[in-house]
């Protein structure tokens, strides 16, 4: 792996159960690898002796509060806000250059392939994956990309609408970042949406790569990180923080034929500047 590059994988209150750092190694991952918490985590200690003091590295809740566009006056510190924004300063203090933010609840990290049909074939070297998308990122002016969800797949390559789904310039749960890019995570719910649109609609790049995903634990299926937040307040909640943050071009709706639950719905074409025909060009 580039020596200048590291995985960071944000963590709360589970030190038993960080089921992404076992991940990484089982697929082939050789690199080095923190654990970031905050110094409110009562189990801080538990991480310290589990994964050792070099490859722990906490943060100042408060400290990192103060700086951040929550979206309401609560001041609830329940969110991994906070954390994701800590990381730029962590890997500057560790001299790394590059990183992959992850959360602490992924099973697999999977190859997307689409040759007539899909073709999911689980990754035996990440250390050949994330030095192949770093190279990547290198070379396009991206604030971040992200590699693809399980769900994004959900209903085929199209969607049935003959589009391409993967044109949507969003970015969700593997975050490649550099310093040398820094931005700043908002919204104590639903941070990750709200970050991709509110500076994605002021013109920062934001990718996800549809030729590799993740597969994480069920939403408030495990104990600790964000699933209380998610329990207390349910997807309504959260889907309002960015209607919120963007009433031009998002809002509420029923998703889910069964098991119906509220989330965003947003037009993209009024979410970020778009790429214009060259037949519209205009010469002076």
């Amino acid at each position: 792996m580039n020596n200048n590059f590291a995985v960071f994988i944000i963590t709360h209150g589970r030190p038993n159960d960080v089921i992404t750092f076992d991940t990484l190694k089982k697929q082939g991952y050789t690199g080095p690898t923190y654990l970031i918490i905050d110094n409110t985590d009562k189990k801080a200690n538990e991480y310290y002796k589990i994964f050792g003091q070099e490859s722990v590295k906490m943060f100042d809740k408060n400290e990192i509060a103060k700086t951040t566009d929550h979206g309401d006056n609560f001041w609830n510190l329940r969110t991994t806000t906070h954390a994701r924004n800590a990381c730029f300063e962590i890997a500057k203090e560790l001299n790394i250059t590059y990183f992959l933010v992850l959360d602490d609840d992924y099973t697999a990290f999977d190859y997307r392939l689409f040759i007539d049909k899909a073709i999911v074939k689980p990754v035996k070297n990440l250390n050949d994956l994330f030095e192949t998308v770093l190279e990547y990122y290198k070379t396009i002016n991206a604030a971040s990309i992200c590699m693809a969800q399980g769900g994004d797949f959900i209903g085929g390559l199209d969607n049935g609408k003959e589009l391409y789904r993967f044109s949507k310039r969003k970015a969700m749960n593997t975050w490649f970042c550099s310093t040398e890019r820094p931005f700043k995570f908002i919204s104590r719910l639903n941070e990750d949406v709200n970050t991709y649109l509110t500076l994605g609609n002021t013109g920062s790049l934001f990718l996800t790569i549809p030729f590799c995903s993740i597969t994480q634990k069920q939403t408030q299926g495990t104990k600790g990180g964000m699933t209380e937040a998610y329990l207390a307040g349910g997807t309504y909640v959260k889907t309002f923080y960015t209607v919120m943050y963007c009433p031009s071009f998002v809002k509420a709706k029923i998703m889910n034929a069964t098991n119906k639950r509220i989330h965003h719905s947003l037009v993209w074409n009024n979410a970020v500047p778009c790429i214009i025909d060259e037949k519209y060009k205009k010469h002076v």
